[in-house]
């Protein structure tokens, strides 16, 4: 397919995911995506595919994206085979890598995790149903030997297998990171009702999930908290709350100072990630000293949120899980990778 063809596909599909989301058929694939993964939800699962229909499938932020690169970068005469694995903690977490191996122009070989595999055969289906000529552009498959490059995402421990299985090959390897924001504490309920978002969307699970709060000395929480209340019934899911109820009762039988809502714990830590149900933070006295700090960390943290532009990559309250075409994990472009293996 010709890049026009492709920008076209995704632009239907996400057209047609936009029609569908709702019916009760669709009700019925996001209710066996559910039961494939205990963390997944059907308002989560119907957020992160709001989500790429708006930021990935929309055909205007296709054309901006590919506007960005050379035109010689989509003109493959022959494509590459590129490995995508693909972590199962959020829904549809590797997509945007499918749709960056296929605008680019190679042949996308998919491994979706076993916890999150329905969707992505769905979509595979409306997308042959568009244009069968899509089966050129991307494949699932439970193995990926031969491949000419790799796209792996995983964990700290996972990564080191990537690394012994495709280290001779090409690829971009994605680890453990982590997310962070700053306050001043100028922020209005508003701006802290998103940041709540940016922590609890998808239960705190993704990389870029706000873990740990930088905060001035002398912070004081309340507003913090009154904003974020509206969250309070993540409790109800059992999964987060097990792990709600097991950090709180580590604490109190250590005797560790926190703060407790009800839904979430707070405790001063200068770790960068956080269990999952608890909340880090730290105070600061230097915002310029801060900068340095979050810059010498760099390859530890995935997104920044603050009013301020503490870093080149910061992002608004309430953005950072939802990332555009040109939003690269780890800042690495993905699309500068493909461009160094088409020849």
């Amino acid at each position: 397919m010709k890049l026009e063809e492709r920008i076209i596909l995704f632009s239907d599909l996400g057209k047609s995911l936009n029609q569908k989301i709702e019916t009760e058929d669709f009700q019925g694939i996001l209710a066996f995506a559910k039961s494939k993964n205990g963390w997944f939800t059907i308002d989560n699962l119907k957020k992160s595919i709001q989500t790429i229909i708006d930021k990935y499938l929309n055909e205007s932020e296709l054309r901006n994206f590919v506007a960005l690169y050379p035109n010689e970068y989509f003109e493959q005469l022959e494509p590459k085979k590129v490995g995508v694995i693909a972590a199962g903690n959020i829904p549809l977490v590797g997509f945007q890598d499918i749709i960056h191996v296929i605008l680019f122009g190679h042949l996308a070989v998919y491994k979706a995790s076993s916890q999150d595999e329905i969707l992505i055969q769905y979509i595979l289906k409306e997308l042959k149903s568009i244009n069968p000529a899509v089966e050129q552009c991307l494949v699932l498959a439970d193995r990926l030997n031969n491949m000419d490059a790799y796209i792996a995402t995983g964990s700290g421990n996972t990564s080191r297998y990537f690394d012994y299985y495709f280290g001779g090959k090409p690829n971009i390897i994605r680890k453990n990171r982590t997310s962070v924001a700053v306050l001043t504490g100028e922020e209005t309920k508003i701006e802290l009702a998103d940041l709540g978002n940016d922590i609890f969307s998808y239960f705190g699970l993704g990389c870029r999930n706000i873990a740990k709060l930088y905060v001035p000395v002398g912070y004081d929480f309340t507003s913090f908290f009154e904003a974020i209340e509206y969250w309070n019934t993540i409790s109800m899911h059992s999964k987060y709350n097990n792990n709600y109820d097991y950090m709180k009762s580590i604490y109190l039988v250590n005797g560790v100072q926190h703060l407790d809502n009800g839904f979430v714990l707070l405790k001063n830590d200068e770790n960068l990630a956080s269990p999952i149900s608890t909340l880090f933070y730290e105070n600061y006295t230097d915002l310029e000293n801060l900068k340095e700090r979050l810059e010498s960390q760099k390859d530890e943290i995935q997104v920044v949120v603050s009013k301020l532009p503490i870093t080149p990559n910061s992002y608004r309250f309430g953005e950072s899980q939802s990332p555009g075409l040109a939003d690269y994990a780890d800042n690495v472009d993905t699309m500068e990778f493909l461009a160094s293996i088409a020849h």
